[in-house]
């Protein structure tokens, strides 16, 4: 797994993902599965927001609740197609509140 956020604080989004897109592309040969993790405070709503941005892909799912249940994970197996496709899913997924994405 690369590390995404490595000295990427000062970056604006867009030079954010330009440089995803490079890193995605350097160490994935596309297509393949690609493993997405978000935690999202246990809230039903939540969670059918993320399942809608992975309405057109073939994925699997694993969900554990944290110990005190205030919070889940989602750990989402997915077939991408290519760099800019993993990159749309984060975008998408950035756009629901409350959700921390690994």
């Amino acid at each position: 797994m690369i590390n995404i956020v490595d000295n990427q604080e000062n970056l604006n989004p867009e030079d954010f993902y330009t440089s995803l897109k490079e890193k995605l592309e350097a160490t994935h040969d596309f297509p393949q599965d690609y493993l997405f993790k978000f935690i999202i405070t246990n809230e039903e709503s939540k969670q059918t927001e993320i399942y809608r941005v992975f309405d057109n892909v073939k994925y699997t799912l694993s969900t554990k609740d944290s110990k005190n249940g205030k919070y889940t994970s989602l750990t989402m197996n997915a077939f991408v197609l290519d760099a800019d496709q993993v990159i749309s899913i984060y975008k998408e997924v950035g756009k629901i509140s409350g959700v921390m994405m690994l």
